[in-house]
């Protein structure tokens, strides 16, 4: 049994995880978590995430030797980071980029585009008011602005080299289209330096693995 048990499914969040693992080569062992089946609210996976959310794990070689769960995405990739000493910069002012994009994914990019692809793809059976979907598509757009002026003159989002951040971030972007279907709708190819970014991020070799854990394996096909 690895290290790491990572406890997920996939999602834009969930995949992520499995993403960074492969991307950092630490050993671990996946366990699907079917939200469908509210197998997220069961006794033992509230034991590991209080909060009933994927993804999490439970590192069993955690700090002075002893097992620890850990739950929110943007938690576990600073966790894993410093653990494996890849994908997070060492210089200081660098890292602290790193951690800024990191909590932008976390308050704003995955907030704003779940909320707005829930009412996009799902929402509508129950409201068939245009407020919701059309205030989120606003503020999708608004964020994905921000990605494409930060990408006009980098490689990656932090200092041209690929990290955590980019990890937190680009799922979400890949859903808007692979899920949501919503490409047209926001405009997507208009955002010429994000969609040249999430192609140079889902055609590295660990993101195409990662995908797959969870089935996705026509990601970079």
């Amino acid at each position: 049994m690895s290290n790491i048990q990572l406890y997920s499914l996939g999602s834009p969040n969930g995949i992520k995880i499995s993403i960074a693992l492969e991307e950092m080569g630490m050993s671990y062992d996946a366990h699907s978590v079917d939200i469908l089946k509210g197998e997220q609210f069961s006794e033992d996976f509230l034991k590991i995430n209080p909060n009933g959310k994927i993804p999490a794990i439970i590192d069993t070689d955690g700090p002075c030797g002893q097992a620890i769960p850990i739950m929110e995405s943007g938690a576990i990739l600073i966790y894993l980071a410093e653990k494996s000493g890849k994908l997070i910069p060492q210089n200081p002012t660098v890292r602290c980029e790193v951690m800024q994009w990191i909590f932008f994914q976390a308050s704003a990019v995955g907030p704003m585009f779940g909320a707005f692809g829930h009412f996009h793809t799902y929402g509508k059976a129950n409201c068939d008011h245009p407020y919701p979907e059309a205030r989120f598509e606003t503020e999708t757009k608004r964020l994905l602005t921000i990605l494409d002026e930060r990408l006009q003159d980098r490689t990656y989002i932090v200092a041209d080299e690929y990290s955590i951040a980019d990890i937190a971030i680009f799922p979400w972007v890949m859903w808007l289209d692979m899920f949501y279907k919503a490409s047209e709708q926001l405009e997507l190819e208009s955002f010429t330096h994000v969609m040249s970014w999430v192609k140079r991020c889902s055609a590295r070799p660990a993101t195409i693995r990662g995908f797959d854990v969870y089935g996705f394996n026509e990601i970079g096909k």
